[in-house]
């Protein structure tokens, strides 16, 4: 027997630009697994590819420029509901660059 995995790991990055937005507002309230959401920023002026990082209403950073390209063609195509991210890793004590670290996920197609 097959075991169907329910998710896989697309992508593991840190929060790149974490110390410009307002992720120290809200890093006390991540944990290890918090639900993150993505958000597409195709008018982005320094990163066409820009895929933004929220925790709620709060923008805390991006996905680095240098992951981004697949990520964002596939948000572009309409695929937002195919991921999910969840806070990987958090250390208070690391340049604010290292300090949240994601994994995004790809959800497996649901049975009809």
């Amino acid at each position: 027997m097959k075991i169907k995995k329910q998710k896989e790991l697309f992508l593991s990055c840190n929060v790149a630009g974490f110390a410009h937005y307002e992720g120290c507002i809200v890093f006390s309230e991540l944990q290890i697994g918090t639900k993150l959401h993505l958000v597409r920023e195709d008018e982005n002026a320094y990163d066409h590819d820009a895929v933004a990082i929220f925790y709620g209403d709060t923008h805390i950073g991006y996905v680095p420029s240098s992951k981004n390209e697949q990520l964002a063609t596939m948000l572009d195509l309409g695929h937002e509901n195919l991921f999910e991210v969840y806070v990987q890793q958090l250390d208070s004590t690391a340049h604010p660059e290292q300090q949240v670290h994601v994994g995004i996920f790809v959800k497996a197609k649901e049975e009809a």
